[in-house]
């Protein structure tokens, strides 16, 4: 029988992808902002581009790296963004319902002084019978 299945290549070299941790990712991005050293040097050093370092620079300027640091659950983007609509909705309806409780409110308030009036100005019970 011959093989029909292609040759599998193994990459050793610099071309091979490297996964970095979070802790790893903090401790380069801490090193661009020693004085005197450069993103570049950084990046060299590592032996990584550049600008994967000024990426990974605003995601520790936005505290994407820090979280996940930690440990802590990280949340897309996508997902937080729905979540804000939600409670700014949600601020919307409290605030609106709010309103139509103080018109009730003050609605009561008319009724219970125009009862006291009523009570005030009416007829005296005869006493006679």
């Amino acid at each position: 029988m011959t093989n029909t299945n292609p040759p599998i290549d193994i990459l050793s070299g610099p071309e091979r992808r490297r996964r970095w941790t979070a802790a790893e990712k903090v401790a380069i991005v801490n090193e661009t902002y020693e004085p005197g050293v450069t993103v570049s040097l950084v990046a060299r050093r590592h032996g990584i581009a550049p600008n994967q370092l000024f990426h990974w620079r605003k995601l520790a300027a936005q505290g994407a790296l820090t979280a996940a640091g930690r440990g802590e659950e990280v949340v897309p983007a996508s997902d937080y963004r729905a979540l804000q609509n939600q409670v700014r909705e949600l601020q919307r309806l409290l605030g609106k319902k709010t309103l139509e409780a103080e018109v009730l409110r003050e609605a009561l308030e008319v009724v219970d002084s125009k009862k006291r009036l009523l009570r005030s100005v009416s007829l005296p019970k005869d006493t006679s019978r």
